[in-house]
């Protein structure tokens, strides 16, 4: 692939999905890429530009952000951020008088274990906080990704990574003949499914009074992140809680939020 077919790869990518690609990612496109263009009829990746810039179908250019998006997952990921959504954060909001429902965001994700993660520590307080409504809404611009999640089925692999085995008993059946488990009824109904792009217009989802966004404003650059951050704000409350990657800083150029120190990649809304 020459400087020109990347150069176009990257900012195709970078307008439908935020991804910020450099120069030694060249590998990984070529990589990812060259199924979709065996799938598509072309020989090579540079063959499946030329069919892009001729043919722009939406189809394809869906199945080229897929391939690039990075779709790692695992359930209680870090595990801090699912203790403190536990321990402190549930019990914050049923002090607060009146209160009695939630809405939460899963933003970018992916096969599903984060939002699954999220429901399950809801049921485990479920008795210390009785009468209450939640809603939890997962989005990812992937619709395979979105299709698998909705399924709840995870391999023994991917139900090792993080899941504990008396959460597993409780909220997952094995398949019959396999060694797949899928997340029972009680668990999939209470995450809604739907596709959406972080970079366009986020206000149909409405007001969240917690948003995970977890491990994903690492991909992008800078002025992305804080672009982000600011659609973000916009639909959190005054102390909102926004769950980060552990790792990750975030880019608030407005001054809108303010990092907790007792929880790495937890920040609130000033």
């Amino acid at each position: 692939m020459q400087a020109a077919e990347f150069q176009f790869l990257s900012g195709l990518l970078k307008k439908r999905s935020g991804l910020a690609l450099t120069e030694e990612k060249q590998y990984l496109v070529e990589s990812r890429l060259l199924p979709v263009a065996r799938k598509h009829g072309c020989d090579s990746v540079i063959s499946l530009v030329s069919l892009i810039k001729s043919k722009p179908k939406e189809e394809i250019l869906n199945e080229v952000t897929e391939a690039m998006t990075t779709n790692e997952s695992l359930f209680f990921r870090d595990t801090k951020p699912f203790d403190y959504l536990r321990q402190a954060t549930l019990p914050e909001y049923k002090a607060i008088p009146g209160k009695n429902s939630l809405r939460i965001w899963s933003a970018a994700c992916s096969t599903g274990q984060e939002p699954y993660s999220i429901a399950m520590c809801l049921l485990e307080e479920a008795a210390k906080m009785a009468g209450w409504r939640y809603e939890i809404i997962a989005t990812d611009l992937a619709v395979k990704v979105l299709d698998r999640a909705k399924e709840g089925v995870y391999s023994q692999f991917e139900i090792q990574r993080g899941l504990p085995i008396q959460m597993l008993i409780k909220y997952f059946t094995q398949q019959p003949g396999t060694t797949s488990w899928q997340a029972k009824e009680n668990l999939r109904t209470m995450v809604n499914y739907r596709m959406q792009n972080l970079l366009e217009d986020l206000s149909p989802l409405g007001k969240f009074d917690i948003i995970f966004c977890r491990n994903v404003l690492i991909y992008f650059d800078e002025d992305t992140r804080a672009m982000v951050a600011g659609h973000l704000a916009r639909l959190l409350p005054r102390g909102g809680h926004l769950f980060l990657g552990s790792t990750e800083m975030l880019i608030d150029r407005t001054n809108l939020f303010t990092a907790s120190d007792q929880c790495r990649g937890l920040y609130r809304l000033k």
